[in-house]
């Protein structure tokens, strides 16, 4: 049995092109152009159309995902350019548009998409559900241009703090066969540019709740169905009693599920979380029956996701490298949450699986893990430190790890950014152990000779030993310290 879970949320939106030397009217003026994009669904394929708003040799696409199960672009099996003399094809981390003679890429570039359902890697996937509907996220039409292929090829995969003088793609969304479906809304068109969420094309059934808004495939058992629509509210009711208030939408979110079929030999759950929407994914034969742990994986995703509404949006990281922010904190927010909910619910396994799979990763820089397409490093050793974290905040407070990161969110719901130093900062005042923070740094940085011994040593406030190789977790709860012993 397959259970997969892909990098969801936190995932920060990115600046936007192209000089350093304009003058500041200039870069007023470059940074309100944009190219746009029209997309409109034909039947069972869609008709894209760039119009671009300048001249440039190559464009690139900010959301250039590979595909999980073989870590290749996806857009080339799926994307087919119509346009003469324009080709599709990959140049570093960006998927491209270029001409075959080097010439600019004309100002009108037609695409014709048959979409399918992907996994991808730290990014938000195509949705196609069993009666032919499809959801596109927002982002996947936005590109951005550039000199040279040589250019891209020397961008970072992380486009965090790379400055752009060109804004989001502005797109328009139409189908053929009736209105367009958008933060739970019908809507005869749509356009969008800065926001970030999905748009569904075809039939659905939009099922309004109290706090939650569900469009789910109709062929999703109906088990599973119910066990979303009932889990979403009740787990963010709770979240807000914790932490206070969310980013705006999480209120009254809505829940979309998506249906790949009844695979054989396989359970399969992807999910991911944008503002005011989750987003999850299904696949496989062992979906069909209800089953105890296939019930408490999903109870567990809703958790996480929701805990983004939080800890991914309210707040976010600075740099993708620092994924393990949010990841990490949100998988120990949604152990927490699931316990809350259900006290027989087996935490300490959850999170030994945390440990085994940092043990895992740690030997290499958690810093670059994304490139490698290791993002599961991200969600455990991230779960690692935060469980550190809450190790400080039982001694000093008693409290759990929400207890830690509340505070942390409240200081930073201004400017939305939550920092490696601020995480540290606060993981000092409220108790953490000089050791365990270097070596966290160690781990992101550079990783460690040795991953079971410094696991071990940012763990030390939980009760662990150290068995043929392998951090063994005796209790799901750290061990209280004398307050004399705050800081280690």
């Amino acid at each position: 049995m397959r259970i997969d879970i892909p990098l969801l949320a936190g995932l920060a939106l990115m600046g936007a092109a192209v000089s350093s030397c304009a003058s500041s009217g200039a870069l007023a003026q470059q940074a309100a152009m944009a190219p746009r994009a029209e997309v409109e669904r034909q039947g069972g394929t869609f008709l894209v159309r760039y119009l671009m708003d300048r001249d440039a040799p190559v464009w690139a696409f900010w959301d250039s995902a590979l595909m999980t199960e073989n870590r290749q672009p996806w857009r080339p099996t799926q994307w087919t350019v119509i346009t003469p003399n324009v080709v599709l094809e990959r140049a570093g981390f960006y998927d491209i548009l270029r001409t075959t003679d080097g010439s600019p890429v004309p100002r009108v570039v037609e695409i014709r998409v048959r979409p399918k359902g992907v996994d991808l890697e730290a990014e938000y996937p195509t949705l196609t559900f069993t009666n032919g509907a499809v959801a596109l996220p927002t982002r996947q039409m936005s590109l951005f241009p550039v000199n040279s292929v040589a250019e891209v090829e020397a961008l970072p995969s992380d486009l965090n703090g790379v400055k752009f003088l060109v804004g989001p793609t502005q797109v328009t969304w139409r189908d053929q066969a009736g209105p367009v479906l958008f933060a739970g809304e019908r809507r005869p068109y749509l356009i969008t540019q800065h926001e970030r969420s999905y748009v569904l094309m075809g039939d659905a059934d939009v099922t309004r709740g109290e706090g939650l808004t569900a469009v789910i495939d109709p062929a999703l058992p109906q088990w599973m169905a119910a066990t979303l629509s009932e889990a979403a509210p009740v787990t963010g009711r709770w979240y807000r009693q914790r932490l206070g208030p969310a980013a705006a939408g999480a209120e009254k979110p809505v829940l979309m599920a998506a249906w790949n079929g009844p695979t054989e030999r396989m359970t399969s759950m992807g999910g991911s979380v944008l503002p005011g929407l989750i987003v999850m994914n299904f696949e496989g034969q062992g979906i069909i029956q209800p089953t105890d742990e296939v019930r408490e994986r999903a109870l567990w995703f809703v958790a996480h996701e929701a805990a983004h509404f939080w800890l991914g949006q309210t707040v976010r990281y600075e740099y993708a490298k620092d994924a393990w922010i949010t990841e990490g904190g949100a998988d120990l927010m949604a152990v927490r949450a699931l316990k809350a909910r259900d006290p027989s619910y087996d935490d300490r396994a959850e999170l030994q699986t945390e440990i085994d799979d940092c043990v895992k990763y740690a030997g290499k820089p958690l810093s670059s893990a994304g490139e490698r397409g290791e993002h599961r490093a991200y969600y455990a050793c991230g779960a690692v430190f935060a469980m550190a974290a809450e190790g400080g905040q039982r001694s000093k407070t008693g409290g759990d790890f929400l207890d830690f990161i509340g505070p942390l969110i409240d200081a930073n719901r201004e400017d939305e950014v939550l920092t490696v130093p601020e995480w540290l900062n606060h993981y000092a005042a409220q108790g953490g152990r000089v050791e365990a923070a270097s070596l966290m740094l160690e781990i992101v940085n550079n990783g460690v000779s040795d991953p079971a011994t410094a696991v071990m040593g940012i763990l030390s406030d939980w009760d662990i030993r150290h068995e043929n190789g392998r951090v063994i977790l005796n209790n799901a709860q750290p061990v209280t310290r004398p307050q004399s012993d705050a800081n280690g």
